[in-house]
């Protein structure tokens, strides 16, 4: 972000649309100066509710609601104005303009929640989890990035960051004032290091299950054409989502949609039909290699089959490309044929034969990912900056061990300090900051 952060700014912070409301911000100092300019209503006050119009040389543009809040009581701990309009587009834009005609410039992506952060409002994994919330794809995820918004590891990393400095602070100590200071013990300077591990180590062992709860997971369906991968992906969705014909190939692109499966977002993706045949065209031969790319990405393959026609060579081959994957093996049409296969899931799609039974195993194979239920959610950067304090602690831990000098005991802890200051923002880089902010959409 290369605008000033001492400007005054504005956005739509709702999405755009036709809607029954809109708002749109301004934070900055010249915030209150501007709604004066545009606003029926004059010398607002702070924290109040006013009704009144927007308006343009004194001509009426909307009837709407106004927040006012002075700093450092707002969001961004600036003076902010918020504009409760009519949700049209036109409307939306047109006071947007005008607040922009007025003094404010068009706000960057994630700019308020940025502000927030450098006035101190939030720590930076509570912005971080502003994104999650945003972003969040199941009920779960969002529950555990509300936990960060209100400080659950904000107040944890404080904890062992202020912990690392103490007992940096006691080496440090006796290392600059040798004849009034001991030195720690190195026994004592173990136990704590020790202590400081496991606590990270336990925050860590939540980083699967974050990162899975956060990304989700890709479930692809796979097969021969024709074996029925469009009708189940519709009935796993409950819509008519992909088109069926009992023409093979008629699924020629990926087609994919999002569903909640007990807390975790699924990605269910149907695929083109896999085969090998002189006839297949140009689009269709794209399709396949879609197909066999997604496969490869894929957590889960439900890979289907057709168990009137049994299980034949070019199945086989099929199967043994994605052996290596987690599958669940379906054996379609089961309501035109008395055969049975005990290693697949027999299912009708037509009558709906065991389909609850293949929903059950989808959900089970889902959640049997190792999950634990999230104490702390953390994000890769957060992740790596905690590794990175982890190893700092383990050269220290090791050096103590091995009776070394303190002072070079005291280089590795002065690292660990460092690096989990990087988790809550007291230590970061211009590039990595923009890199975060940049993720938000405008107006947050």
């Amino acid at each position: 972000m290369i605008n000033p952060m001492t400007d005054t700014i504005t956005a739509i912070t709702t999405p755009i649309g036709n809607g029954g409301v809109s708002i749109v911000r301004i934070s900055g100092g010249d915030a209150f100066n501007i709604i004066d300019k545009i606003f029926t209503s004059k010398n607002l006050k702070d924290r109040k509710i006013y009704h009144g119009w927007i308006i343009e040389n004194n001509e009426k543009i909307d009837e709407v609601i106004v927040l006012p809040f002075r700093a450092p009581n707002s969001y961004t701990g600036e003076d902010i104005i918020e504009i409760q309009c009519h949700g049209g587009i036109h409307i939306t834009n047109k006071i947007l303009e005008l607040t922009i005609q007025n003094g404010a410039r068009y706000a960057e992506k994630g700019e308020y929640t940025k502000r927030a952060f450098l006035n101190h409002k939030m720590d930076l994994s509570q912005a971080e989890a502003v994104l999650d919330l945003i972003h969040a794809h199941s009920e779960k995820f969002a529950v555990a990035g509300a936990k960060n918004l209100f400080g659950k590891l904000s107040l944890e990393v404080g904890k062992i960051r202020q912990e690392t400095v103490d007992l940096l602070s006691k080496i440090i100590a006796a290392i600059d004032f040798p004849e009034d200071v001991k030195e720690p013990e190195y026994s004592y300077i173990e136990q704590n290091l020790e202590k400081l591990i496991e606590k990270i180590n336990y925050i860590l062992s939540f980083s699967k299950s974050s990162n899975i709860f956060r990304q989700g997971i890709k479930i692809v369906l796979a097969g021969r054409p024709n074996v029925g991968k469009s009708s189940l992906f519709n009935s796993l969705l409950n819509l008519e989502r992909a088109i069926v014909t009992d023409i093979a190939g008629t699924t020629r692109d990926v087609i994919q949609e999002t569903l909640d499966i007990d807390g975790i977002a699924a990605t269910i993706i149907d695929t083109a039909g896999i085969r090998d045949d002189e006839d297949i065209n140009k689009v269709e031969a794209i399709g396949i290699d879609y197909s066999k790319k997604y496969v490869q990405e894929a957590d889960l393959v439900l890979f289907l089959y057709d168990l009137n026609d049994g299980y034949t060579n070019d199945d086989e081959e099929i199967y043994n490309s994605i052996k290596d994957k987690k599958v669940i093996k379906v054996a379609t049409k089961s309501d035109l044929t008395d055969k049975k296969d005990d290693t697949a899931v027999c299912v009708s799609l037509k009558t709906g034969e065991n389909l609850n039974i293949l929903k059950d195993k989808i959900k089970k194979a889902v959640i049997n990912q190792n999950l634990t239920e999230i104490e702390f959610i953390t994000n890769q950067r957060q992740q790596k900056a905690l590794e990175n304090t982890k190893n700092s602690l383990i050269n220290a831990l090791i050096a103590t061990q091995n009776k070394e000098i303190q002072d070079l005991i005291s280089i590795d802890i002065k690292s660990a300090v460092m690096f989990i200051s990087e988790v809550s923002g007291e230590v970061i880089t211009d590039d990595i900051l923009n890199n975060i902010f940049d993720n938000f959409c405008i107006g947050k």
